[in-house]
């Protein structure tokens, strides 16, 4: 008889539950995190075992890729999208590695992207840089708020970058609250250099598979953007519509609407946040470099906020991008952007 299995991961151990497709336990049992004291539980429903379903946790790779190594059907679950369909008034691990299971039985489990080991870690290279990047934006505005809070003065990141001592002293009089921005320069800088290494190390050992080479004819997409959205993005097949494309880089709107009227919001964070960055920081550029996309944003800016008008030239990017990859034609931000 057909069977299926659930793990519910945790930091130091799992919950495994073996299902046959009567919805029958087999076998269930906690289990230490070593490859080992999985390999041997489950080896005696190999034969019978269609599939194994794990958690998408955030130490997952060790687990999925030993088990795929060792011959087994593994999937992953979603578990943003697998909450909406459990209305268990009680739970716990052995519920839920055996809602796990029951969803393979059923067919109805949401499957998370499980990207080849070997892009996996220029992925996870790149998501430290965005991290990175992030981080020094968020430095930098703080930066130019006390110089707007202090002295009056809007300071662009530029001229924060190549300000020196004694430039930052003579802009801002007390000398406490230049203080306060001095011991940041030298985190800047820092970070700034450790993002250059990245970049580096990640042009060197990476490859831009050529079917995404073609991301570089948007202005605003270079080398390591069209590879963090390469690795973030994976087989772009997977999407049925550019609007399931657009969703998963979390650049559409999550409101429910009903007689025109606001009702709540979805699940924001269904989807993946580091191709929501990687679409921003597209936008960002494409707006400086693109006459086009320029004049489409400004246009927006005169009616909504500055950041639902970022928001909108970062969906309309993601959308052309996604009938680039699927179709191999170049950007044209003439019909994405009209």
């Amino acid at each position: 008889m057909a069977m299926y299995c659930g793990i519910d991961l945790h930091s130091n151990n799992g919950y495994v539950v073996i299902m046959d497709e009567l919805l029958n336990q087999v076998a269930e049992r906690r289990l230490g995190n070593d490859l080992r004291n999985y390999l041997r539980f489950l080896e005696p429903h190999r034969e019978e075992l269609v599939s194994i379903g794990v958690e998408s946790t955030y130490n997952w790779y060790w687990l999925v890729d030993g088990l795929k190594e060792s011959d087994y059907n593994v999937r992953l679950m979603n578990p943003s999208k697998a909450s909406n369909l459990k209305e268990l008034k009680h739970t716990g691990d052995r519920h839920d590695a055996g809602w796990i299971a029951t969803m393979q039985v059923l067919g109805i489990m949401p499957e998370g992207y499980i990207m080849p080991p070997e892009e996996r870690c220029l992925r996870d290279l790149l998501r430290r840089r965005s991290f990175m990047v992030k981080e020094r934006g968020r430095i930098l505005k703080s930066m130019q708020n006390v110089f707007a809070r202090s002295a009056g003065k809007q300071v662009s990141s530029d001229q924060l970058l190549k300000w020196d001592t004694d430039m930052i002293k003579a802009a801002l009089k007390d000398p406490l609250v230049a203080e306060s921005v001095l011991v940041l320069v030298p985190v800047v800088r820092t970070l700034t250099a450790q993002i250059h290494a990245l970049e580096r190390l990640a042009l060197q050992h990476g490859r831009l598979r050529e079917e995404f080479s073609v991301l570089q004819t948007a202005k605003g997409i270079g080398n390591v953007l069209a590879m963090a959205i390469m690795c973030e993005t994976g087989d772009i097949g997977r999407f049925p519509s550019a609007g399931d494309y657009v969703s998963y880089c979390r650049c559409c709107s999550t409101g429910r609407v009903t007689n025109n009227k606001l009702k709540g919001k979805g699940n924001k964070k269904n989807g993946n946040k580091y191709l929501s960055w990687a679409y921003s920081e597209a936008g960002h550029f494409a707006r400086i470099h693109d006459q086009i996309i320029g004049r489409y944003y400004k246009r927006v800016l005169k009616h909504r906020h500055p950041m639902v008008a970022k928001a909108k030239v970062a969906a309309k990017i993601s959308r052309g991008c996604f009938y680039v990859l699927r179709d191999q034609v170049p950007f044209d931000s003439q019909r994405a952007f009209r």
